[in-house]
């Protein structure tokens, strides 16, 4: 392959003020997303492990092959949503491997508000679904939740294209 020149100077000022400015973002994303790969609070952490529960993220580990990579689907959903209690949208959706077997993998996290499902919850869920769909996936449902988070309920309906579309889907 032909290579692609370029005439970007890594040396002039804006260059040099463009990068210091989007390695403070870079920073910055690392920090949240560390935030949201934590999942709920360290007390709702804590409390999950002393019940003799495993993480959501060390569920899916477990259930995947050795040594196999793990695609996160959508782990930004419900950023600043929610007064920020929702990292990740309660839920985590993925692409692994499962017994030689490309899966995908929907895995609710019980330390994000036992595990109910917000408004937006429901779209990350359904979207899994479809993009499983689309690629003949096979779907792995790691269930703990307490169903829809109440103080939301109003905003959520059983119907085809909300929490009953989730249903139709795995009955397909």
């Amino acid at each position: 392959m032909k290579r692609i020149e370029t005439r970007i100077d890594i040396k002039s000022k804006q260059f040099q003020e463009r990068r210091k400015y989007n390695l403070k973002l870079l920073d910055e994303f690392k920090k949240r997303y560390e935030e949201i790969r934590a999942g709920g609070s360290e007390r709702a952490r804590k409390k999950h492990l002393e019940r003799g529960k495993i993480l959501v993220r060390n569920r899916i580990e477990l259930l995947l092959d050795k040594n196999t990579p793990f695609l996160e689907l959508s782990s930004l959903a419900a950023i600043d949503m929610y007064d920020n209690q929702a990292p990740s949208a309660g839920v985590i959706t993925g692409i692994g491997r499962v017994s030689g077997h490309e899966v995908m993998i929907v895995a609710n996290d019980a330390t994000v508000k036992g595990g109910t499902y917000f408004p937006v919850t429901i779209k990350k869920h359904i979207r899994a679904q479809e993009i499983a769909i689309k690629n003949h996936l096979p779907c792995i449902y790691l269930v703990d939740s307490g169903g829809i988070f109440l103080p939301y309920q109003s905003e959520t309906f059983p119907d085809r294209d909300h929490f009953g579309r989730i249903f139709y889907n795995q009955a397909r």
